[in-house]
C-alpha cells in the first residue's frame, strides 16, 4: 500500500481546512533525537501558502526527518509545528487529508494495477466515485502511464513506480504536499513532467515543500530556499539572495578588440581598485572575468577601463550558481548533485 493510502486508512471524514493565516506550516524549535544523535536540533520554518520551499542540505543533514515529523508519521521529541492549520501531534487525522507525500522511494500496492491504486486513495480520500475515476484517468495521463494503467504495478519498471507514487500523492489534490527527493531516479522528460505538475498545483493554490539535491530542480520550482545541516537550518532566503550572500557577483567584459584582454586585465590589476581582487581573460570565450561584490565596483571598473581607451562590446553580470553556494555554505560536508538525475528504464 502507498504512503499516501497508509495515511489515510481507517480515518472518518474530516473537511479540508485551507490553513490560518498566511504560512501554511510553521515550525517552531523542533527536535528529534535517534539515539545520540540529534536529527532535527531546534528547526525553526515558515512555509507561505502557495508557494514551493526548497529544503537542501548534505545527505544526513535532516531532510527527511523533518518531512516525517510534519507527515505526522513520526513524532517530534520537542518543539512545535502546524501544518495548514493543524497540530502536528495534537490533531494528526485530521492533518492526513489535507496533506499528500511522495517520499525518497515509491512505495504502492503491487498487486493492483496502476488504475486500481488511484482510485483506492481517491475513495480512501472520499473522492466520490466518479471523481475518483476521473481523477485516475487525468493523472495517469499527466504521467504518461496510460497505455499501463491496467497491468499490475509489479510489472511496472523503477520510473514507473516513481510516477504512479507521485501521482497517488496529488490525486486528492492537498493543500500541502510534501515532495522528498521526488525525481531520483527519473528521467529528463518525466522529470520534467513533474516540475509541470507541481507548478500546476502550486498556481491552483497548493502549498509544496520540496527536499531535493538537484540544483536545477531548486531553481526551477523554488520560491524561496532553506539549507539544513546536522539538523540546524543554517541559511535561507530567495536563489538570487542565497547568491548574493556568499561571493557577489562576476562581472563579464567582451572588449570590442579580443587582442585587447591581456592589456584590460593588467590595467585592472594594476590599479588596485578598492576591494577588487583581480581579472582573468579567457582568450578561448573572448570574455574577461572580474569578481566584484558591490556596484560601486563595478561602476570602478568600467569607469578605468573608459579613461584607460578601452572599447567595450558587451558587459554583464552574473551571480554564482546555485552548486557553489550550497557548497559555500555547507563546506566540504555537503554532497552535491550538479548532474542530471541517473536515467532509470521508463
Amino acid at each position: 500500500m502507498s504512503v499516501a493510502a497508509g495515511l489515510i486508512v481507517g480515518m472518518t471524514r474530516i473537511d479540508k481546512n485551507p490553513g490560518n493565516g498566511k504560512n501554511a506550516v510553521e515550525v517552531r524549535g523542533l527536535v528529534k533525537h535517534y539515539g545520540s544523535t540529534k536529527a532535527l536540533d531546534g528547526v525553526d520554518l515558515d512555509v507561505r501558502e502557495g508557494t514551493v520551499l526548497g529544503v537542501l542540505g548534505p545527505n544526513g543533514a535532516g531532510k527527511t526527518t523533518l518531512v516525517r515529523v510534519l507527515s505526522t508519521l513520526i513524532q517530534p521529541d520537542a518543539g512545535h509545528a502546524v501544518v495548514a492549520g493543524y497540530d502536528v501531534v495534537k490533531q494528526p487525522r485530521a492533518l492526513r487529508r489535507t496533506i499528500g507525500l511522495t517520499g525518497q522511494y515509491a512505495s504502492v500496492d503491487e498487486k493492483l494495477s496502476g488504475w486500481e491504486n488511484l482510485y483506492m486513495i481517491g475513495r480512501l480520500l472520499d473522492l466520490p466515485r466518479k471523481k475518483a475515476r476521473s481523477r485516475a484517468d487525468e493523472l495517469l495521463e499527466r504521467f504518461s502511464l496510460t497505455d499501463a494503467a491496467k497491468k499490475a504495478a509489479m510489472e511496472y519498471s523503477g520510473g514507473m513506480r516513481r510516477r504512479l507514487d507521485l501521482a497517488a500523492s496529488m490525486i486528492g489534490s492537498p493543500a500541502v504536499l510534501y515532495l522528498d527527493e521526488p525525481t531520483t531516479g527519473l528521467d529528463p522528460r518525466t522529470r520534467n513532467e513533474v516540475w509541470d505538475e507541481v507548478q500546476r498545483m502550486v498556481a491552483e493554490g497548493a502549498t509544496v515543500l520540496l527536499t531535493t539535491q538537484y540544483m536545477e530542480e531548486a531553481e526551477q520550482l523554488a520560491n524561496e530556499l532553506t539549507v539544513i545541516d546536522k539538523g540546524r537550518i543554517i541559511a535561507r532566503g530567495g536563489v538570487d539572495e542565497l547568491k548574493a550572500k556568499v561571493g557577489g557577483r562576476t562581472l563579464q567584459i567582451r572588449p570590442s578588440d579580443p587582442a585587447q584582454l591581456a592589456a584590460m586585465a593588467q590595467a585592472i590589476r594594476e590599479a588596485g581598485l578598492d576591494g577588487v581582487a583581480g581579472a582573468q581573460a579567457v582568450p578561448d570565450e573572448g570574455l574577461l572575468y572580474v569578481p566584484i561584490l558591490s556596484d560601486e565596483q563595478l561602476t570602478a571598473v568600467i569607469g578605468l577601463l573608459g579613461t584607460r581607451g578601452f572599447s567595450l562590446a558587451h558587459v554583464a553580470t552574473a551571480l554564482p550558481s546555485l552548486d557553489e553556494v550550497f557548497l559555500a555554505i555547507t563546506g566540504d560536508k555537503a554532497t552535491v548533485t550538479d548532474t542530471t538525475p541517473q536515467e532509470v528504464a521508463a
